[in-house]
């Protein structure tokens, strides 16, 4: 069992409310929806509902509209995080809320800071209400900042705030006094912001217990004031004061990595109740002084210490209740990885750090796994992050690693490949990465993930690359994946040309050097997969010059039977398509087919597509356009090479569906062209009857050998298979539960 479990009945519900809102809505008058009708909702599901909504990138000016109805759909914790919405959808749709918490942070399109506290200011139920605002990635746009009648409104005006995130924004040293103000601040993230000067934390300074200021780029204090601010903060019980080692240089830095130092080495001198320190970033801070530190707070439960180079320092080790960001071990990666997922800086740290860990590791790690992809897709365009992110999901799933893993979980993790392999196209390093990934058996036949997009984004990959070893792996995967795609996705995929150039390109260079190798027959296989029941891919082939290329395969390669069936698997394909059957009405090659099916030195799987070409083409006699003797020589070896055959134990070919086999079994065909017919449905009904029995009887098959074994005309050869194949079905219908359904595997 998947061990993230499965989803609840309540997140399947408001998915499908999502999915299905344009049913459920009608559009008012500016373009907003409105529930058509709408019950009193509890109110966790309307936050719930808006929750799904912003993940699954469907909430926007449009949509967020049916939240106007602030009655029946009652938000108390709202997000909008990243979601297109307007200031005026803004204030229309949630400002008449009596909203606890609000997340606008990472808003694109213009919603300013000064929009939201605006917004939320005019609803006096909010002003007293919320408890928790969050703007992260807004620009604060403070100067436009008027309430009604010209009074100023500000941070000030929402009462109830105890906690306040304002990470990167340009956020100043005047709004920051006002943001202290607040009587019941308790939390404040100001990391990556623009302010200058601290001083204003000291009127908050028995209120706030939370203090994160990671990179204050442009902080301008002296180590002593910035010393004595910190050490007046009676209340604070977490303080944060990282920084981007990567950004900058250690002169930028001296002054707060002094104040830093000094905050460690008299840590008896104020700050009575904190528990947890952050000073990841900061490079320049001493042994001794963490040993002193950590000594003289035995209540310590936290310490950022990653990019410090003291995360293996011995005191640490005795710490027992202690937690750690730093790089001496996976346990104090994975909290950091865990603590900084939206620190791009220390993401990155800490995951180069992982993928020298992991390397040779044999012990399945889902939770670390999951960090991994909570890490990319936290920073979906950063390609440095991407880079090392791929690299440790390669050693996280290899071998047989990914099986251990729940499903939803590998599912999440190759949509985060394919998005890497889709946004950094000419990242070389992320793309190998990928691949590899990519190229596992368990991977590509049983975890779901979009696999037409990952056969367009491998295809596209190939022809820019010719190195062996990759090129055997992107061929090895396209095979696979092309097996696994619907009929309409195979279609769709076969009307991009340079899919079909690209696959014959890599079989023309393997059979100009007559090599023998699993790239070449990788490639023949998803040539076969493609062309199947696609007449599209079928003609394409012809049209790229497919069908000379594979005579010579087919010569060249003689001896050997798994390339001769792969090439004829693709002919077979061909030959059912009645409008390219001319294509192959070429003497010598029927005759070349013709010496394969008499061959009996060679395998029966060699003999038995050569007679599936021969029984399509002259299965139909007013289309024959060779010497009527050819035909008749085909329609009687045809009968008398069937007959000899063995019956087969080892699966050989899988059909999506027996319509090929529709004009082969009327009685009015010859018994040799009947023959082949009923035999390769015997065949295939004999290694899997619980799939082809309920596909005779779906696409009326049954019927039709019904009407052959009644025929009078019909050869006995002929009904004796029919008669199996029917006695075959009963049985399997007489006891469906000693059977086991398997899927139809792909041609290989």
């Amino acid at each position: 069992m998947d061990g993230e479990g499965p989803q609840t009945l309540c997140d399947l519900c408001v998915a499908q409310v999502c999915c299905r809102l344009d049913a459920l809505c009608r559009k008012r008058a500016d373009g907003s929806m409105s529930l058509i009708w709408a019950s009193l909702f509890p109110q966790e599901l309307a936050d719930q509902l808006l929750q799904k909504m912003a993940t699954q990138g469907t909430l926007n000016d449009t949509t967020v509209g049916i939240f106007r109805n602030s009655e029946k759909l009652r938000l108390r914790r709202a997000s909008i995080r990243r979601c297109k919405v307007s200031a005026e959808a803004f204030r229309l749709a949630l400002c008449p809320h009596r909203l606890l918490e609000l997340d606008a942070s990472w808003v694109p399109g213009g919603l300013t800071g000064a929009d939201v506290i605006s917004g939320l200011a005019s609803n006096p139920e909010c002003r007293a209400s919320l408890q928790k605002l969050a703007l992260d990635g807004l620009s604060l746009n403070w100067g436009s900042l008027e309430g009604d009648g010209g009074v100023s409104v500000g941070f000030g005006s929402l009462q109830g705030l105890r906690t306040v995130q304002l990470v990167n924004t340009d956020l100043t040293d005047d709004i920051l006094e006002d943001i202290c103000s607040l009587p019941q601040l308790e939390t404040l993230d100001i990391s990556r912001s623009t302010v200058s000067k601290l001083n204003a934390l000291l009127q908050c300074k028995s209120t706030i217990r939370s203090l994160i200021a990671h990179r204050l780029h442009r902080l301008d204090m002296s180590p002593v004031r910035l010393l004595s601010v910190f050490t007046q903060l009676h209340a604070l019980r977490h303080l944060d004061f990282s920084d981007d080692h990567l950004a900058g240089d250690d002169n930028e830095r001296r002054d707060a990595d002094e104040s830093v130092r000094q905050l460690l080495e008299g840590s008896h001198q104020g700050l009575p109740l904190l528990v947890s320190l952050d000073v990841s970033g900061r490079k320049t801070i001493g042994d001794s002084a963490l040993r002193g530190f950590v000594e003289s707070r035995s209540e310590l439960v936290f310490l950022g210490l990653l990019a410090t180079g003291l995360s293996s320092c011995p005191v640490l080790s005795s710490q027992r209740n202690l937690k750690v960001t730093g790089e001496a071990n996976e346990k104090q990666l994975c909290e950091a990885l865990r603590r900084y997922r939206e620190r791009e800086c220390f993401v990155r740290e800490a995951l180069v750090h992982l993928y020298g860990l992991t390397t040779d590791t044999d012990k399945p790690q889902p939770d670390t796994l999951k960090l991994v992809v909570e890490a990319m897709l936290s920073h979906p365009e950063s390609p440095h992050v991407h880079l090392v992110a791929t690299a440790c999901v390669f050693n996280l799933t290899t071998q047989d690693l990914a099986e251990a893993v729940p499903v939803s979980l590998m599912s999440r993790t190759v949509s985060q490949l394919l998005h890497a392999m889709r946004t950094f196209p000419n990242h070389q390093q992320v793309q190998k990465n990928c691949l590899m990934a990519l190229c596992s058996d368990y991977i590509l036949q049983d975890v779901p993930f979009d696999k037409y997009l990952a056969a367009m984004l491998v295809i596209k990959w190939l022809s820019d690359h010719e190195e062996p070893a990759l090129q055997r792996m992107a061929v090895a995967v396209i095979s696979i994946l092309v097996a696994k795609l619907s009929k309409e996705e195979t279609a769709q995929l076969s009307k991009d040309v340079s899919f079909m150039k690209q696959l014959l390109a890599v079989v023309q260079q393997k059979a100009m050097l007559g090599v023998i190798d699993s790239t070449l027959k990788f490639a023949l296989s998803a040539l076969w997969n493609l062309t199947d029941e696609t007449p599209t891919a079928a003609r394409n082939f012809i049209e790229c010059q497919g069908l000379e290329l594979y005579e010579e395969v087919l010569e060249s390669y003689y001896g050997e039977p798994s390339i001769q069936q792969k090439v004829l698997g693709l002919l077979n394909n061909i030959a059912e398509v009645e409008e390219l059957q001319s294509e192959l009405m070429d003497e010598e090659l029927l005759e070349h087919i013709l010496g394969l099916l008499q061959d009996s030195q060679l395998e029966v799987g060699v003999r038995y597509f050569a007679g599936g070409i021969l029984a399509q083409l002259a299965s139909r006699a007013e289309a024959w356009t060779l010497d009527d003797e050819l035909r008749s020589t085909i329609l009687e070896q045809l009968h008398e090479s069937i007959v000899a055959w063995p019956h087969l134990e080892q699966e050989m070919v899988s059909y999506r569906s027996f319509r090929p086999f529709y004009p082969l079994l009327q009685t009015c065909q010859p018994s040799g062209v009947q023959l082949w017919a009923v035999w390769a449905i015997h065949l295939v009904c004999s290694q899997n009857a619980s799939h082809y029995s309920g596909m005779l009887d779906k696409e009326g098959l049954a019927e039709l050998l019904k009407a052959l074994d009644a025929h009078p005309d019909t050869h006995g050869d002929v009904k004796r298979v029919s008669q199996h194949i029917m006695l075959m079905v009963q049985e399997h219908q007489g006891h469906p539960e000693v059977t086991n359904v398997k899927t139809e595997p792909g041609k290989s």
